[in-house]
């Protein structure tokens, strides 16, 4: 589900407005009296700090990882353009073979960005692999034949190329905990229970339950689209890619 931030949102906002209404219910069974409606303000005000502050460390860890990926994805275009310039160290032939290889690598790590279709995702990734594999027999054959200083510049780079994806991949992978969802979609729950069990006067208005479950669900569905790596609203765009796709020299 936090995969999908637009469809998270209408089911947390539900659940935690839901919760409110029940809190409502409570107060008009168990009524707060006399000293205990002041002890009551203390454990809903502590209550919602607590909420908010683990509300700003999620959104800071989503922060944190969309920023690795962007910089990985700057990693991958500058390991790819320093390797199509070492190109040139190998034979005329196998350099022209390997910087065709390479713009096709290019191109399938930027649909990497854009795809939304898991489908689509693993024929892209089986694609890259393949290539991946061609690339690094053709600089590795070299290198086996002329073991020299200069050789090993274009290995080193096409290694770089083959760590820069993979370190995308982790950081991509690299989300939110499931548990630390769960955590604080449980301590919203109890706050919007609390919020509803302490709200004054025996006939509360819905609509005026409804503002906290709303500002909270905003919350969610930020720090959910932006951990998730294809998010609808927010995502990492491959524009260090699509700009040394355009600087590349046309076949």
């Amino acid at each position: 589900m936090f995969n999908y931030p637009i469809l998270f949102f209408p089911i947390s906002l539900l659940i935690l407005w839901f919760s409110a209404i029940v809190g409502t219910k409570l107060r008009n069974q168990l009524p707060l009296v006399g000293e205990e409606r002041e002890d009551f303000g203390f454990v809903q005000a502590a209550s919602l700090t607590l909420l908010g502050l683990i509300i700003g460390f999620s959104f800071s860890m989503a922060i944190g990882r969309y920023d690795q990926r962007r910089n990985y994805e700057e990693g991958e275009a500058q390991a790819i353009g320093t390797e199509y310039v070492r190109t040139g160290l190998l034979p005329a032939s196998d350099a022209a073979q390997v910087r065709a290889q390479l713009a096709k690598y290019l191109d399938l790590r930027v649909l990497f960005y854009r795809t939304r279709d898991q489908t689509e995702l693993q024929k892209i990734n089986a694609d890259a692999g393949q290539l991946q594999t061609e690339m690094w027999t053709a600089v590795q054959n070299q290198a086996l034949a002329q073991p020299t200083p200069v050789m090993a510049l274009a290995v080193a780079g096409m290694n770089d190329v083959l760590n820069s994806q993979g370190y995308t991949q982790a950081a991509w992978w690299n989300r939110i905990p499931t548990a630390a969802w769960c955590l604080m979609i449980a301590i919203a729950i109890l706050c919007n229970l609390l919020l509803g069990y302490g709200a004054r006067g025996r006939h509360v208005k819905s609509a005026v339950l409804l503002i906290l479950p709303f500002l909270v669900s905003i919350a969610f569905l930020l720090i959910a689209d932006i951990d998730a790596p294809r998010g609808v609203l927010i995502h990492v765009p491959p524009q260090n890619l699509l700009s040394l796709s355009q600087s590349l020299p046309k076949p």
